[in-house]
């Protein structure tokens, strides 16, 4: 089938090179900064599009390539109508969730910080909502206990190719089904900047886990602050010792591991990075 593709990043460099070796690459959009896709489209002679989408040079360069699909993922930019409806067939993308969960931006972070016991991708038909088209297909991902938010990126980077390979095989004969997503069981998340990592002490130590795990490193990491500076913390485990129910939520109560205590239990700081200030016992943690 003739295609465009809309990619990013790593992923999408290598959903480009893979596809390329099946269907017809007819065009390609990507952002500035991924030049890996840059360089693929220019050394086979693929039109490509590089920056925001949304403004009207976007229907002069795709009036005279026409497609049967358009393939979204791991792409940046929100698209507009004229691309949506520009293939014969449909546009479609592939979300890192089990639609209609997790709608929205990095959702398989906020499964990790709610404590879900899996996630998924779905390969879905793009209509002008946020991941609200019908379902083409998904695939389950267990998140087990010691899963960071990584790791599970991981997990998907392995399903992307084999569910849109085996969609487009099904487009093409005619063979896909369409399930309309119910909206009643929706749930959206927005979109997470580093600043969003701070860690609430007075949460219960689960949620402290989760959050701490969802966004552990090479992500930006969740943090909080000692007098002023800030402490990125990569991973922390359960312990068992005591704790007076009137000592601050935050306080330091061993320096050599490093504990503290929450509302329901004290944890070990494992992991965390450079940190160039002295740790003492009876320091609050905010």
């Amino acid at each position: 089938m003739r295609l465009g593709l809309l990619v990013s990043g790593g992923l999408g460099a290598e959903i480009l090179i893979k596809i390329g070796e099946i269907h017809d690459i007819v065009f390609v959009f990507t952002d500035r900064l991924s030049s890996e896709i840059q360089d693929y489209a220019n050394l086979h002679s693929i039109p490509i599009f590089v920056g925001n989408p949304r403004n009207e040079s976007t229907s002069t360069f795709i009036k005279d390539k026409s497609i049967d699909v358009l393939v979204s993922v791991n792409y940046l930019y929100i698209i507009d109508n004229q691309l949506i409806g520009h293939p014969s067939k449909f546009a479609i993308n592939i979300h890192g969730s089990l639609l209609p969960k997790y709608r929205g931006r990095t959702p398989h972070v906020w499964a990790i910080i709610n404590n879900e016991s899996e996630t998924g991708i779905t390969a879905h038909v793009i209509d002008e909502g946020c991941d609200t088209g019908p379902i083409l297909e998904q695939i389950q991902v267990r998140i087990e206990s010691e899963d960071t938010g990584n790791l599970i990126l991981e997990k998907y980077k392995k399903l992307y190719f084999p569910i849109l390979k085996d969609v487009l095989t099904k487009i093409e004969s005619g063979s896909y089904q369409l399930t309309q997503q119910d909206d009643s069981l929706a749930t959206y998340f927005g979109k997470r900047t580093p600043e969003d990592g701070q860690i609430n002490w007075n949460w219960q130590r689960e949620r402290i886990r989760n959050w701490v795990r969802a966004q552990a490193f090479p992500y930006p990491g969740a943090f909080c602050y000692l007098n002023g500076k800030k402490l990125i913390i990569d991973e922390l485990v359960f312990v068992e010792r005591g704790f007076h129910f009137d000592q601050p939520n935050g306080q330091i109560v061993s320096v050599n591991p490093i504990l503290v205590k929450t509302p329901n239990g004290v944890v070990q700081l494992k992991q965390v990075r450079p940190f160039d200030q002295t740790i003492h016992i009876g320091d609050i943690l905010n």
